[in-house]
């Protein structure tokens, strides 16, 4: 029985729309630049992660990850407008660029330790064993981790050398240790067939996160919608990541060529054995986490250290949970 005209027409017209509905574009996502602080590497696996897997386009995001290096100033690039957050090497290192006069804010930080490391020569197992040997040091922790080894262990000034991210000096020099990063001079040196004892600040109480998620105050306030969606993201990314890192290890051997996959499962492994991104308030609180303990810890040390002028800095302005306890991706 044929239909009525009025009847055929809507539905012919609500067929054209269906029709027209599945042919149609996907929403557009929003863009989103994050910046690295350094070549990719494992250290950064769990941003690449989330852009392999998709899931930054799961919430809307079409994000762009730029890789920083020796030479890149990505506070400066973040300023002039060309990324909307960039990874921080530490909280520490965030509240010293407000002091410096830029108005940066930290919104997560994936690392709940801060992987600086000493690496000492195998009869050395703790921290009291290095004083009076020489210890290769780089001009940028008298601003960071320095004050607080001399405060806590007793070194002196006197005993340092200029580290030159060069081995050798501390392979060929029994009595030395050099400064390093959990996941990556260890690997160097085991490699050269040095027998070694890495010993890590954050067990004996260093406060910095790092591995952070660092934004202006004008992007945290405008685009905040955005921030969110990366931050959350990002935590799903992380958690992927230490389960198969293979998708973003890809990534990051595309956009650093240099990097190997032994270099990479060793950092990897590092990651997971030192609980790196799941261990502490993570554990219980998310990853990203940042708790007003730590954060305060932090800007303490740094107040104490003089590194930083509490007339010239706000605690609460540094840093914002507003984003990570929303977020609450568990390990």
């Amino acid at each position: 029985m044929r239909q009525p005209s009025v009847f055929r027409l809507a539905s012919l017209a609500s067929a054209a729309a269906l029709a027209f509905a599945a042919a149609a574009p996907a929403q557009a996502q929003d863009q989103f630049t994050y910046m690295t602080n350094w070549y990719a590497q494992a250290e950064h696996g769990g941003f690449y992660q989330a852009l392999a897997e998709g899931i930054y386009k799961k919430y809307g995001l079409d994000v762009t990850i730029k890789m920083g290096g020796p030479q890149v100033n990505i506070t400066q690039m973040m300023a002039a407008g060309q990324a909307d957050c960039i990874m921080g090497s530490s909280d520490i290192q965030m509240m010293q660029v407000r002091e410096g006069g830029v108005p940066v804010v930290t919104v997560a930080a994936y690392f709940q330790k801060d992987p600086q490391v000493l690496i000492a020569h195998e009869d050395v197992t703790k921290f009291e064993q290095l004083k009076g040997k020489t210890l290769l040091i780089g001009a940028q922790a008298q601003r960071g981790y320095w004050p607080w080894l001399k405060a806590k262990f007793g070194f002196t000034d006197e005993q340092t050398r200029p580290y030159t991210f060069n081995i050798q000096p501390f392979v060929a020099d029994k009595n030395s240790a050099q400064q390093g990063y959990l996941t990556s001079e260890p690997y160097a040196i085991q490699k050269a067939g040095v027998k070694a004892n890495v010993l890590m600040f954050s067990d004996h109480g260093f406060p910095a996160y790092a591995t952070t998620v660092s934004c202006m105050d004008k992007t945290v306030k405008d685009r905040s919608k955005q921030v969110a969606a990366f931050v959350k993201a990002s935590a799903e990314g992380w958690k992927s990541y230490l389960a198969n890192p293979a998708p973003a290890n890809a990534l990051i051997k595309k956009d650093n060529p240099n990097m190997t996959d032994d270099q990479l499962a060793y950092s990897v492994a590092k990651l997971k054995e030192m609980g790196m991104i799941t261990g502490g308030d993570a554990a219980k609180l998310g990853i990203g986490v940042i708790t007003d303990a730590r954060a305060k810890a932090s800007y303490d040390f740094l107040v104490t250290a003089k590194l930083l002028d509490p007339a010239k800095v706000d605690l609460a302005k540094t840093y914002t949970t507003e984003f990570i306890k929303d977020a609450k991706v568990l390990p």
